[in-house]
């Protein structure tokens, strides 16, 4: 079952009822991209972030001192 011409019609006619003409679907659509791209960046510094805490580890803690242990 493939829609018609008058189902996409009718489909763009309610889209522009709800939420108005004048680029407010536009804007919307601009909102829901920043969002994915958003997204997509918070996955990839992720993954940079596990390969630098695994492969760059570095022992900082201090030696105890071996005249304290008398």
């Amino acid at each position: 079952m493939t829609p018609g011409l008058w189902q996409i019609g009718l489909v763009i006619l309610v889209a522009v009822l709800l939420f108005g003409g004048r680029g407010r679907i536009s804007s919307i659509m601009a909102d829901l991209g920043k969002g994915i791209t958003s997204f997509r960046k918070g996955l990839s510094e992720d993954s940079k972030t596990k390969e630098i805490e695994q492969n760059d580890v570095v022992d900082v803690t201090p030696d105890k001192d071996k005249s304290e242990s008398t």
